[in-house]
């Protein structure tokens, strides 16, 4: 795992695979989406996968709006690093994370406690059904926010990049 934070990197061909199947498992789905508010990340890697997933729905790819405050959770002086390097190199920081991932400040950069911060606004204007690309961190906290979960559950979250998230009435489905 590598703490790619804010680096604004284009996805990889893992990344464009897994947004074309998200767009396909998706598709069966395309005639109630069209009336959503598409959003996304202003990072290059989610307004892509957003592309890709648009057109696999047979949309047209460009028809989402950036919110900035969707950007990934800044890592600071980790950004490009490996677990293994901040395990190896840095053990200290690596046991404050590992003790407590939500409250956990990465020199120069934000907890996802902050994160969540920074994103309940987002989520509390939304005033329609929405469809959302972002990052893990944002997606923990959003997580967080749409289901009841304990800040360890929320912290400790694998985020799967392959999948779909559905939330409604406080309930979480994969799709």
């Amino acid at each position: 795992m590598r703490f790619q934070g804010r680096r604004d990197i284009p996805l990889n061909e893992i990344g464009r695979a897994q947004a074309k199947r998200n767009g396909l498992a998706l598709k069966p789905f395309a005639e109630k989406l069209a009336a959503f508010d598409f959003v996304c990340s202003p990072m290059l890697r989610t307004r892509e996968t957003m592309e890709i997933i648009r057109a696999e729905l047979g949309f047209d790819p460009s028809g989402y709006r950036i919110e900035e405050r969707l950007i990934e959770s800044a890592y600071g002086d980790l950004e490009g690093m490996t677990i293994m390097a901040l395990k190896s190199n840095y053990r200290p920081i690596y046991d404050l994370r590992k003790r407590d991932r939500w409250n956990f400040q990465p020199p120069n950069g934000e907890s996802l406690k902050m994160t969540l911060e920074r994103i309940r606004p987002v989520i509390e204007e939304l005033s329609q059904p929405t469809f959302m690309v972002a990052h893990g961190a944002v997606g923990r906290t959003v997580r967080k926010l749409m289901i009841e979960l304990s800040i360890e559950e929320a912290g400790w979250f694998e985020f799967p990049q392959d999948q779909v998230f559905r939330f409604i009435d406080g309930k979480e489905e994969l799709i």
